[in-house]
């Protein structure tokens, strides 16, 4: 398949109303941005979250906003809940698409890798 522009690090959604906790995370993004954000998002969606002509398996390298997504489009949730997946670096997610509702099978999953390198970046909390 080769490379896909879709998959680049985007915004995909800027909420109208931005929940106070990531009132800094969007501090600076203007109304062209969050546009250019939201036409990505729509060109990963066309392009991947749909069943293929035949059966196909395609692996996706992309960073945790297209994940997220993604993810959120699967489940058919609102735009401003891709805020709300705290995707791990090197994580693994499998949806698959068949005719009707797509299927998350798999989320976010580490098991690959050892324990100490699961959820780098993030901050203490709860964890899986």
């Amino acid at each position: 398949m080769g490379e896909a522009p879709e998959l680049v690090d985007h915004v995909p959604h800027v909420p109208a109303e931005v929940p106070p906790e990531w009132a800094g995370f969007f501090d600076g993004y203007d109304a062209e941005e969050a546009a250019a954000g939201a036409r990505v998002a729509e060109a990963l969606t066309a392009r991947f979250a749909r069943p293929a002509e035949t059966e196909t398996y395609e692996v996706l390298v992309t960073h945790a906003y297209p994940v997220a997504w993604l993810v959120r489009d699967a489940l058919g949730a609102p735009p401003a809940r891709w805020l709300g997946m705290s995707c791990g670096n090197t994580a693994l997610t499998v949806i698959q698409y068949r005719a009707g509702m797509p299927a998350l099978v798999l989320y976010n999953d580490m098991g690959h890798l050892p324990e100490e390198l699961r959820w780098t970046g993030f901050g203490p909390g709860p964890r899986p």
